[in-house]
């Protein structure tokens, strides 16, 4: 039972989370992506609002890059809102540099559930993916190469999130923090390369049942 009650507090403080930040990185996603139409595609997107709305649903329709990009974006402002935008002023910053290892914490004597560390792994394994996902065809097929940029993908971003919160004063900075959202990229980049996989067999099995349709078919 108490096993039950630790797993059920996890799921809780997970969900909540994630269901948070939803309609605020939604909302974000979908302007970042006007200013990448500017960008991009200034011809159509800077004729008015109008035009510009017509475009960004085009856009999305059509391109899968885009929605690989929209995706992208909407995970990495999730993380945003998670780690920096929605956090209190701090005193002092580097106050438990060495914390946050453990799920369990004592407080006035009492052990408390804290669901930190798994957290910070949970919320990066979703990025890393989603950036192998849109960017694969740049970084490759390789087992190992898509590991590394996991790796290196999540431990940069991991680093620039701590760096911030301790220049701005939001949060702590904790070493802790950085090895978890490592932690987390490499499990993406993980992900990435069975659902790599697994599409390759899908494919290969569906050409040789054409294959077999056609021989039959004869």
């Amino acid at each position: 039972m108490e096993a039950i009650k630790v797993l059920a507090k996890i799921l809780t403080n997970i969900l909540t989370a994630l269901y948070e930040p939803f309609g605020f990185s939604l909302l974000l996603s979908f302007f970042a992506m006007f200013f990448y139409l500017y960008a991009y595609e200034p011809s159509t997107a800077g004729k008015g609002w109008k035009n510009a709305i017509v475009t960004w649903y085009q856009k999305f329709k059509e391109s899968v890059f885009f929605r690989k990009l929209f995706l992208l974006t909407f995970v990495t402002s999730m993380i945003l809102f998670r780690t920096l935008l929605n956090r209190n002023l701090w005193l002092n910053p580097l106050s438990d540099v060495m914390g946050g290892w453990g799920i369990w914490e004592t407080k006035n004597g009492e052990q408390v559930l804290i669901t930190e560390c798994i957290e910070n792994v949970i919320m990066m394994v979703p990025f890393s993916a989603v950036v192998m996902w849109t960017f694969g065809e740049k970084i490759g097929n390789g087992w190992k190469k898509i590991l590394w940029y996991s790796w290196k993908i999540a431990f940069i971003f991991s680093i620039s999130i701590e760096m911030l919160q301790l220049l701005l004063r939001l949060g702590t900075f904790q070493l802790s923090d950085i090895f978890y959202n490592t932690v987390g990229g490499v499990l993406g980049g993980l992900l990435y390369c069975v659902a790599m996989k697994c599409s390759d067999e899908g494919k290969k099995a569906s050409v040789k049942l054409d294959e077999i349709v056609i021989y039959w078919e004869r």
